[in-house]
């Protein structure tokens, strides 16, 4: 599952498959978790600057959702696919029930490239996406929020022409909207600090010191950036990061053996995450091919960008100094890397534990627009990393009772509470 042949929904079922036969579910709850409840597939024209039309494809795809709302972010990406959008919304169900959170899976894109659209027009095509979805979003049924290439200010236009179509204020209806109108304080750093939150207690688990950690990360977006951010402050070293470079249609890594500096690197990077290459050299990083992030002699692996970025052949490439991954993107690792991964000892903390803090915290942004009551910075953070810790715990531990992978056991739990849920349903 390397290479052209690789498809995430291919993947997430053969995941789900081996947890069903573990967990000995029936075949009726087997073949309902198996596939999503609902697909709309749609075109969304839209009147470009120059006067002309252009047909964009979208989607939004729901799951499962038998302990809450759907929930599940919006991704802009030329290279977006449907089997991609339903594997993001298997695993947002599972992610959802792995931190007990009352919300069901979801996940939306349309297949398009913002760099090469005006502002107006995104806008145009964010007022599209949710025109023709309108009856099934709402903060009792479905919830958006922004993934790949989308951001508040996409949320904020899908949030008012929501309002515009229903004919009343709905602030629940979607998240990651701007702060001051109704966005949550916290939500932008959420992802990466739980990422760097199920680190650190799988470093003291370990019996290892966070400052005496070095780590290397994928990608230079939000999570990213907030994962440097944070780590570097418990005093860990990250010392590479990779980023995208769209006028290659390449990426390309930058090291620096006694620590990147976040603050510098984010002078030198454009609003998509790219960091210029020649600004770079010349503050002092080497620049090197965008996959040597994975092969850096450092004790922590954070996988940050897109998925299958761990695979059969990428595996082999990790160094023995590596204790720990944590998947900050979804779906990084396929289940051929997976199985060296498990024989090499390596922890692996999985993508819907590690970087379920943006989901979290997207629920928490969902109950204060609900009640129209806002918390503070430290109390969102508080909050989450309550949730990541007590979340990181039970699986860890089901991990060491049962002599599972971490991943077997995030999925034993979610897929339990998920299979509960429609069982007392009474819809198996």
């Amino acid at each position: 599952m390397s290479g052209e042949s690789f498809n995430p929904f291919r993947m997430a079922q053969q995941q789900f498959d081996g947890i069903a036969e573990q967990l000995t579910l029936d075949e009726a709850t087997r073949t309902l978790l198996r596939v999503p409840d609902r697909e709309l597939h749609f075109n969304i024209p839209i009147r470009m600057d120059d006067g002309s039309y252009k047909v964009f494809r979208g989607f939004r795809i729901q799951h499962n959702t038998a302990r809450g709302p759907a929930k599940g972010g919006v991704r802009f990406h030329p290279q977006e696919t449907v089997d991609t959008v339903r594997a993001l919304a298997m695993w947002m169900t599972w992610k959802t029930a792995l931190v007990d959170l009352p919300l069901g899976g979801g996940k939306g894109g349309v297949i398009c490239d913002p760099h090469n659209l005006s502002m107006r027009e995104q806008e145009a095509l964010c007022r599209g996406w949710v025109r023709r979805i309108i009856e099934i979003l709402g903060p009792e049924s479905d919830v958006p929020a922004p993934d790949v290439m989308t951001s508040s200010q996409h949320m904020l236009w899908m949030l008012d022409e929501y309002e515009h179509l229903v004919g009343h204020r709905a602030p629940g209806a979607i998240t990651g909207k701007p702060i001051g109108l109704g966005g949550s304080l916290g939500r932008t750093e959420s992802t990466g600090y739980g990422v760097v939150f199920a680190v650190r207690e799988a470093l003291g688990e370990l019996g290892l010191r966070i400052e005496d950690t070095t780590a290397s990360v994928q990608g230079f977006g939000h999570v990213a950036q907030h994962v440097i951010d944070l780590l570097t402050s418990y005093g860990g070293t990250v010392t590479c990061v990779s980023s995208w470079d769209q006028k290659e249609q390449a990426a390309f890594c930058f090291r620096k053996k006694d620590g990147v500096q976040l603050k510098e690197l984010r002078t030198i990077t454009n609003s998509y995450g790219e960091i210029s290459r020649a600004k770079a050299a010349d503050a002092g990083y080497e620049v090197l091919p965008g996959d040597s992030w994975i092969e850096q002699d450092v004790e922590v692996l954070i996988p940050a960008a897109l998925e299958n970025q761990i695979n059969r052949d990428t595996v082999k490439q990790i160094k023995d100094s590596v204790k720990i991954i944590a998947e900050g993107a979804n779906g990084p690792t396929t289940p051929p890397a997976d199985a060296v991964i498990k024989e090499r000892g390596i922890w692996l903390i999985p993508d819907f534990l590690a970087n379920s803090g943006g989901v979290t915290c997207s629920y928490f942004e969902q109950v204060q627009s609900n009640m129209n009551y806002y918390w503070t910075r430290d109390e969102v953070i508080s909050k989450l990393d309550t949730k990541m810790t007590e979340a990181y715990y039970a699986v860890s531990q089901m991990a060491r009772r049962r002599n599972i992978p971490m991943r077997d056991a995030a999925y034993m739990i979610a897929i339990a509470r998920v299979a509960e849920a429609c069982k007392l349903r009474g819809w198996v």
